[in-house]
């Protein structure tokens, strides 16, 4: 991933006294080092828990969002970006004002010292601009002698606030989720600053979209009176590729899932969802924490399978521990259709 530019500003905080910003005067010279660590950062950014949307007035960028609030403040930030872009703020400048405004939201929320670490990267077609407060940890490291010693490390798991902006799809102006950033730590007055520091809105619930991809999982599942392997097989491969999408910053495409699921019928999955209409975009960011907890529970004995996905458990399926009893709220009209006929 080639570095257009990279910096790191040093915000030194201690106890109640106001933060105090060291900021470099010139960007980071190319290095292996800086390309391993920005790998490094990629992957725990991906991890994090994050929220994803767009900045809150995009005529600053590239034309306006459908949907977008009227009354919704524009973003400093999309302004000093669009002027660094266009070579009329350079990135030393850019990067400095967002460390002061950082500082002082540190100054209102938390007593932590970090280095923002700001860098502009290129990937194939694709341009991001990333930021993450980082922090060090203490360490241990073997010297010339062959002697331990204590080693200061940055700790690029533990990254108090960080986002990504895709500047190619901002750029486009067909994109309501090409700002991502983290929302884990300090509490909502933290999360609404950084917010308001990005001039971030929310446009995409990625939990609840991750839920309502599964739900429509579930019900093709359902309707498709699949045998269990095959439905096993099937939550497998879907489970799978939307965590790798995960794991890669990368969103979920339905129509790319679909083909996945089904070589023989490509579009079967995705026409249901279609038909179905359960609002979900054609791209949507996976959850990773959600698809973590999707799985299937099954059962056979005595002449009785049993197969129903985990999130159905306390809705349409309840388990009476006490008497040992399973109740289905919710008998599938296949089922219920033979049973009648049986009575």
């Amino acid at each position: 991933m080639p570095i257009l530019n990279a910096i790191v500003h040093r915000i030194e905080k201690a106890g109640d006294a106001p933060a105090r910003l060291l900021a470099a005067s010139e960007p980071l010279s190319a290095s292996d080092t800086l390309e391993a660590m920005l790998e490094g950062l990629t992957r725990a950014y991906h991890a994090k828990s994050k929220a994803w949307g767009h900045f809150s007035d995009t005529t600053m960028g590239a034309g306006n969002v459908e949907g977008e609030e009227a009354d919704a403040p524009a973003s400093p930030l999309a302004a000093e970006i669009t002027d660094y872009l266009a070579d009329k703020r350079d990135f030393v400048t850019l990067t400095r004002g967002i460390a002061e405004r950082l500082a002082r939201l540190l100054d209102a929320h938390l007593s932590v010292s970090g280095d923002l670490m700001v860098l502009d990267t290129r990937f194939g077609d694709a341009r991001f601009l990333t930021l993450a407060l980082l922090h060090h940890r203490e360490g241990f490291a073997i010297d010339e002698a062959l002697q331990p010693v204590p080693a200061r490390q940055l700790n690029l798991t533990q990254m108090s606030l960080a986002a990504r902006l895709d500047i190619s799809q901002w750029q486009s102006g067909d994109s309501r989720q090409y700002l991502s950033w983290t929302r884990e730590r300090g509490g909502k007055a933290l999360a609404e600053g950084f917010a308001a520091l990005l001039g971030g809105v929310e446009g995409v619930d990625a939990p609840g979209e991750t839920r309502t991809l599964l739900k429509a999982f579930s019900d093709y599942v359902e309707k498709e009176d699949l045998a269990e392997e095959a439905s096993r097989e099937k939550t497998e491969t879907l489970v799978d590729y939307a965590s790798e999408q995960a794991s890669r910053g990368e969103p979920v495409t339905l129509e790319e899932l679909s083909g996945l699921l089904d070589e023989q019928q490509p579009k079967a999955f995705y026409d249901h969802i279609r038909n179905a209409d359960y609002g979900l975009s054609p791209e949507i960011p996976p959850d990773r924490k959600t698809l973590n907890q999707f799985k299937r529970f099954t059962g056979r004995a005595g002449g009785v399978s049993i197969s129903f996905d985990s999130h159905l458990l306390g809705s349409s399926v309840e388990y009476d521990e006490q008497s040992d009893r399973l109740i289905i709220k919710q008998v599938p009209k296949q089922l219920k259709e033979q049973l009648k006929r049986q009575g």
